[in-house]
């Protein structure tokens, strides 16, 4: 082409994905959220072999309970079985491909096929054919028809994930410490269990700016302006600028938000449980939450400090601390469905569980004040990644860059702290180019960065 780019919707090779993200300069090329070609490979390089967020345990109590998700665009089931076993099925008959399941979560015996009548048990298996012996005339092998099950199911903290690649490493080892750490803050202080009811909601835009606004601490002031001047938030009491911490991961996982001072986590290590919430409340430490120390044993020594946004690669958001969890689902490279997961302790009172919810849905959610603010921003980035013209100007993510060190604390723990950055997002662009350029996961794990040392 004249302006030496590539057509939109054309095939794209390895070195011309790489090319998207140059770590050096941190000039992002627009195209990541409009190509058509290169979301058709998110869709198989990245969701079809990364592990997903599927479901907590707490959805799942009984036998034959069931709650849809999605792996990229292919809706699932995760459901139960008898033997308490957790599946996940591909949402989709052998016989024409109809949905099985239409509600989005309940109980269930068995699936049956609302247009010929097949019938899967809760393992998948085809237990069920009408007219097998007549119309089939007994030409039938059920036991190769059974619904499609995705290649792994594993867990960690009750924290349910799937993946369709048989040769993706284990979860324990593809969340690596960073991504443990922010599962971990969900759990810092004790057993969890997610409300009933995912508020869910349509954005017009791509899904990777809606994860990278999560690391994203030099919009708060601004974008959420109008929730400080309500005095609906202290918004200098949540930023911390000068007091970040980034933790970046393998396979892309990432931490960026506020973090605890040393200084400050050596004197909160000396307190008991109770003196820590003492503490907290009485405003001294700066921070509104300082963990029990239960919380050192899922977060580590140095994670312990992080107070806030983890992102599980591609595109789980832990928030608030650990109280709400958030999905970007893509719909298409201009288009995601935000699903909101609500998590309250296993042991909170009525009165505090209804005000957790009320609160939390008033911040975030298709209800919340700061949700609104994000939701335009996100949309006039990807209207501009589709321009003609508008499309080759690039991003910038600079801040910070060269400016910074990785330090290596107690446990091996790395993380950058300082100013507010873009040391994550950048971390996160350069990951996703690994991904949807390598064609296999042998071929994604011989090519694939390992996470920054030195100056950053």
């Amino acid at each position: 082409m004249a302006d030496g780019m590539q057509p939109i919707g054309a095939p794209w090779d390895a070195d011309a994905i790489l090319a998207l993200f140059d770590s050096k300069t941190a000039w992002l090329d627009r195209r990541v959220h409009s190509d058509q070609a290169l979301y058709q490979l998110e869709m198989e390089r990245i969701f079809a072999r990364g592990w997903n967020f599927m479901c907590h345990e707490s959805q799942l109590p009984n036998a034959g309970d069931y709650f849809i998700n999605y792996i990229g665009e292919d809706q699932v089931i995760c459901v139960r079985d008898e033997d308490g076993q957790i599946n996940v099925l591909l949402n989709t008959c052998r016989h024409r491909g109809n949905a099985l399941c239409r509600a989005e979560q309940g109980r269930a015996k068995s699936f049956v096929c609302s247009y010929h009548g097949w019938n899967y048990g809760l393992d998948g298996r085809l237990i069920g054919v009408p007219g097998q012996s007549t119309y089939y005339r007994g030409d039938i092998d059920k036991s190769r028809l059974g619904l499609v099950k995705a290649a792994k199911v594993e867990s960690y903290l009750g924290f349910y994930f799937a993946t369709m690649a048989s040769d993706a490493p284990s979860l324990h080892d593809y969340l690596g410490d960073v991504g443990r750490t922010g599962l971990g803050m969900v759990c810092a202080n004790g057993e969890v269990e997610v409300v009933d009811g995912i508020q869910k909601n349509l954005i017009d835009c791509n899904w990777k700016i809606a994860v990278d606004n999560l690391f994203d601490w030099y919009h708060v002031m601004y974008s959420h302006a109008s929730a400080g001047s309500a005095g609906f938030l202290d918004l200098a009491s949540i930023v911390h600028p000068k007091n970040q911490m980034v933790m970046l991961g393998d396979y892309g996982q990432a931490i960026g938000g506020p973090g605890l001072p040393k200084k400050t986590q050596q004197l909160v290590d000396q307190m008991s449980d109770d003196e820590r919430v003492d503490y907290a409340r009485s405003g001294q430490s700066g921070f509104a939450r300082v963990r029990p120390g239960m919380a050192t044993d899922l977060m580590g020594r140095e994670g312990v400090r992080s107070m806030d946004h983890p992102n599980i690669f591609p595109n789980l958001w832990v928030t608030l601390g650990g109280m709400q969890l958030c999905l970007r689902l893509p719909r298409g490279p201009s288009h995601t469905e935000i699903w909101w997961f609500t998590i309250v302790p296993k042991s909170a009172p009525p009165a505090l569980r209804q005000a957790m919810i009320r609160h939390l849905t008033h911040l975030f959610g298709p209800a919340g004040l700061l949700e609104q603010d994000d939701g335009e921003n996100w949309s006039q980035s990807t209207r501009a990644a589709a321009g003609f013209s508008s499309r080759k100007v690039g991003a910038a993510l600079q801040m910070g860059l060269g400016h910074d060190e990785v330090s290596v604390g107690e446990g091996g723990q790395a993380s950058i702290e300082g100013y507010v950055s873009e040391h994550a997002q950048r971390w996160f662009y350069r990951s996703w180019t690994e991904w949807i350029a390598a064609r296999d996961w042998a071929e994604f794990e011989a090519m694939r960065s390992a996470p920054p040392t030195g100056v950053v």
